[in-house]
């Protein structure tokens, strides 16, 4: 029996400009008759854009039923950046089955969401789902002034913005001045790879705190050619959960599966 996963062709319907390096694409046509939500709140696709064949995940920031929303993080050099920043409406794109891990439990009494831009696009989506149920705090990490993200995220959040200073993230030590709400709540994380290894094990080592409560992923990895997001997690963690590993094992399978890719 097959277990390819479905793919989905799709047309570049409108392109705009959120702010300098964030790239908003609206994306529709008959291909995308019987795309599926997951309705997870970080759920991605993988988008494999023209003149190339590997794709990279990007979180999905809206699907009406008929066309499908992808706010794509921009920089100088990049497999789909270079395409992103052109005139690229009236393009055909192939998008993956999409795919989702945010979980929080039912009776978290907080929720906090910690990222660089890259994660801004699924916490502006995972605030927008879960924010009005759930005392939700941001702490986001962008290149852009604040004013120019002026309205992303939903209105009354209470968001922290952090600037990026020498291209140099300081998200760890967010995380460790954090001061943790009271009760059980949920943890969202994500950003580049190396940081988020080192925050999962701060948080599974130190702050004890049980896989059911925290997610943290890596989306990128800091290399000469910053390239987005390059491998599904989810395949990983199922075959890893049916082997019987820790959570830290199957991390570990992760990020070395990253490593293979993009070197």
């Amino acid at each position: 029996m097959s277990t390819r996963a479905e793919q989905y062709v799709a047309d570049v319907l409108a392109r705009e400009q959120v702010s300098p390096h964030l790239v908003r694409l609206t994306l529709g046509g008959a291909g995308l008759t019987g795309f599926l939500s997951t309705g997870i709140a970080d759920e991605w696709v993988g988008l494999v854009v023209p003149g190339q064949y590997q794709s990279r995940y990007y979180t999905v920031r809206s699907w009406d039923g008929a066309e499908l929303v992808l706010d794509v993080v921009v920089h100088d050099v990049g497999l789909v950046t270079e395409w992103a920043k052109g005139d690229c409406v009236g393009d055909r794109v192939t998008l993956t089955e999409p795919k989702g891990s945010f979980a929080m439990p039912a009776d978290a009494a907080w929720l906090l969401l910690v990222g660089d831009i890259t994660a801004l696009p699924a916490m502006a989506r995972i605030a927008a789902t879960h924010g009005g149920s759930v005392p939700t705090r941001i702490w986001a990490e962008v290149p852009d002034q604040p004013e120019h993200l002026a309205g992303y995220l939903p209105e009354g959040t209470d968001v922290a913005w952090l600037p990026l200073a020498d291209e140099t993230s300081r998200l760890a030590e967010v995380v460790d001045a954090i001061d943790w709400p009271e009760g059980d709540g949920y943890f969202w994380m994500a950003g580049e790879s190396a940081q988020m290894r080192a925050i999962r094990k701060h948080l599974m080592r130190e702050r004890k705190l049980p896989s059911t409560a925290y997610d943290v992923m890596g989306y990128w990895r800091a290399v000469a050619a910053r390239q987005p997001r390059a491998v599904d997690p989810g395949p990983i963690w199922r075959a890893g959960k049916a082997a019987g590993k820790t959570d830290e094992q199957i991390w570990a399978d992760y990020d070395r599966a990253r490593e293979q890719v993009e070197t």
